[in-house]
């Protein structure tokens, strides 16, 4: 990762390695608060030269640490400062949508010294869809800078009427500001060393971050990610490549949380996703029920929140529809583009429906699915009304919007639905997974339905899932290749691609035991498995390409849904094969954070590929190593039957695994796997306040 990025709630800060905002900006460097950017230049320099970067941390998911030093400097044989004789240390994070930065510079020269440290600064408050070039259009204009001995205030006036200003100040005196530039001196003795505290407070209309003394600011911050993993599971394994995995995961995940005022929810991604996202959101939230459910319980209640309630082809919006994405930039504000919120996705409005299930039998919260009924049965309607567009039960998606996305499905770049002699396929679309999401959303809403006393919609929706689930397999089987098609297009043909969607389907339910098997061993066969992973198309097949987004890369997510529903089913062997090539993938990525995808090159040279623009820290890339604790838990409540279902099997490179404060129906599970001197695997229970039955089946290998 060629940059270094801090996030707190809805503010986040990109930059290079040096901790500066270069002006040619290749990753869309700045800082951002609701798809504005607030700063877009930042350079610091030494009597005016750039540092030399001696290190740049990010160990620590709050915040970004540089070490820096001076170069060599002479002005026609006359000493100026000694190469490497000050150390510059800068520290930021992000608190209260607040950015601060702690520059301490210290003196190593055995003398004292005098020297300046400057700051170059801009502000184009650049809408994030300009930023990423997929864009263009009418946007507003800098009103004015406002300078004074300790800050600089840039003012904006959007095109949507929104003003906006970015304030920055300073707790030392300058020895020179003027707009864009401020310069500091500082005079050490030997040893000596002073600091600089540096803020950056967005504004909205007038609202602003709340400030704090920095040091305060940042221990508040500690104290929340303190509290953060004391509510969340605790994992320990001697496999540390594991166990780093892990923590950086769960560490990442508390990183992209935001609140609207419905509960803590995950972003989808930074750096280009630092906002509401439908799918990623709910499926990231899915990924975390093991380790914090609190997080699924805020994402139900924010999508719930922004659930369609209009027929809007601008937005792609109908009743009961779950958003894709929201955006909040004066590009949406002014309605040049469609997203306040856009809605042109497929499967959000299934997967809201799954997550509510699968976290009621994680929790036995039946509150919150008697408190989001209507939003259950606007989402059902829409499955039922707007989503089988042509009536013959399977849900299709077509684009209706100018500005829209035209693939619908998570492989939503427009190259990802492709025949197997090339042809791109036509909407409507009819995709596998979505079929699988489908069944289980209406399969799991009815065992609800039957605990809430309603007996007639259950029984309806078990009929229309046993309905879909023939259907299903009718339409999507390809017998010659003994798997499911991706797709169906506009004329019901199947779109027979080898790809990983009908992976998903393993964790929904929808398919018999012959199936099961068959789409296992085809998913870790040698042209869809890399040794770092399943890929998204198969070797051979005509859109295949190792380097693209969606047609033969490999996506961790991707793996983590596949791993669920192997897990589910009883497929160890393929299991462990995929666990063990994402651990040896994240080897290949700082602090082991497995990044939003990868290329899907075979693994033969040992060496991994990485995509070039890929976001990272990415929420369901961070979630996917949580997905491995509950897969070799084989651990999948069901509260709503009164047991939790348990199918330990330890990896060939574990000896022991303790998993405490699980949490599950009314209390914590606590428990532990270690690996016997014979090689079995043996399960202890150490606590468990659940209110639940414990069933141990015995895991096959075969």
């Amino acid at each position: 990762m060629e940059y270094r990025v801090v996030k707190e709630n809805d503010l986040f800060l990109l930059t290079d390695e040096k901790g500066n905002i270069p002006n040619d900006h290749p990753y869309g460097e700045g800082l951002y608060k609701r798809d504005t950017r607030f700063l877009s230049s930042l350079e610091m320099k030494i009597n005016g030269e750039e540092p030399i970067l001696l290190s740049s941390e990010a160990s620590k998911s709050y915040e970004n640490e540089m070490i820096l030093t001076n170069p060599h400097m002479e002005d026609k044989g006359r000493l100026i400062l000694w190469r490497e004789s000050i150390e510059i240390k800068r520290k930021r994070f992000i608190y209260e949508d607040v950015l601060y930065e702690h520059v301490v510079v210290k003196n190593y020269y055995p003398k004292p010294l005098t020297f300046q440290i400057s700051l170059n600064i801009d502000v184009d408050f650049a809408d994030m869809f300009l930023v990423r070039g997929f864009q263009s259009g009418e946007v507003g204009s800098l009103t004015g800078v406002e300078v004074t001995t300790h800050s600089m205030t840039y003012h904006y006036k959007g095109a949507d009427n929104v003003i906006r200003s970015s304030v920055m100040s300073w707790d030392r005196e300058a020895i020179e500001v003027k707009e864009g530039y401020i310069d500091f001196e500082f005079n050490l003795l030997h040893g000596g060393e002073q600091t600089l505290t540096f803020k950056v407070n967005p504004v909205i209309d007038g609202a602003s971050g709340t400030e704090y003394a920095a040091d305060a600011a940042y221990k508040k911050l500690v104290t929340s990610y303190q509290s953060w993993n004391d509510q969340t599971t605790k994992v320990k394994t001697d496999y540390l490549p594991l166990q780093r995995m892990v923590d950086r995961g769960v560490s990442d995940l508390r990183l992209l949380l935001t609140d609207l005022g419905y509960g803590p929810f995950p972003v989808a991604g930074l750096p280009w996703f630092g906002v509401p996202f439908g799918r990623d959101s709910l499926i990231a939230a899915l990924q975390m029920l093991s380790f914090n459910p609190d997080v699924a319980k805020g994402t139900l209640r924010t999508m719930a929140h922004y659930q369609g309630k209009n027929d809007d082809p601008w937005r792609d919006e109908q009743p009961g529809k779950i958003m894709h994405e929201i955006r909040y930039g004066e590009l949406a504000n002014t309605n040049q583009i469609p997203f306040t919120p856009y809605y042109g996705s497929v499967d959000s409005t299934p997967l809201f429906l799954v997550l509510l299930v699968e976290y009621v039998k994680w929790t036995n919260d039946l509150a919150i699915a008697e408190d989001l009924l209507p939003n259950i049965l606007a989402a059902l309607n829409w499955i039922d009304l707007y989503g089988d567009r042509d009536g013959d039960g399977l849900v299709e998606y077509h684009q209706e919007s100018s500005k829209g996305i035209a693939n619908q499905g998570w492989k939503d770049s427009g190259d990802s639905i492709v025949h197997r002699n090339g042809e791109y396929a036509e909407t409507p679309i009819a995709l596998v997974e979505v079929q699988g999401y489908v069944y289980q959303a209406k399969s799991g809403i009815a065992d609800i339905f039957e605990v809430l006393q309603e007996p007639k919609m259950a029984r309806e929706l078990r009929e229309q899932a046993a309905s879909l689930k023939e259907t299903f397999h009718n339409a999507f089987w390809m017998e010659e290749h003994q798997f499911y098609a991706i797709a169906l297009d506009k004329d019901k043909n199947q779109v027979g691609t080898l790809t990983s969607n009908p992976g998903h389907v393993l964790y929904s339910g929808i398919l018999d035991e012959e199936s099961i098997e068959s789409v296992s061993r085809a998913l870790t066969s040698e042209k869809m498995f890399s040794g770092f992973g399943i890929r998204t198309m198969a070797e051979g097949e005509a859109g295949y390409n190792p380097m693209s987004y969606h047609d033969g890369s490999v996506w961790p997510h991707d793996n983590s849904m596949i791993l669920l529903g192997m897990g589910k089913n009883d497929r160890a062997k393929e299991a462990s094969l995929i666990m063990n090539g994402l651990i040896e993938a994240s080897g290949h990525f700082e602090y082991d954070r497995l990044a939003e995808l990868f290329c899907g090159y075979a693994d033969r040279s040992g060496k991994l590929i990485k995509y070039p623009v890929a976001c990272s820290p990415q929420a369901w890339a961070a979630g996917t190593p949580l997905t491995f604790i509950q897969t070799v838990l084989g651990c999948f409540p069901d509260s709503l039957k009164g047991e939790i279902t348990l199918k330990p099997l330890l990896l060939d490179e574990m000896n022991e695994l303790h998993v405490d404060q699980l949490r599950i129906g009314d209390g914590i599970l606590s428990l532990s796997l270690n690996r016997t001197t014979n090689g079995m695997t043996e399960l202890n229970v150490h606590e468990n306040t659940t209110g639940l039955r414990i069933a141990v089946a015995e895991t096959s290998l075969s």
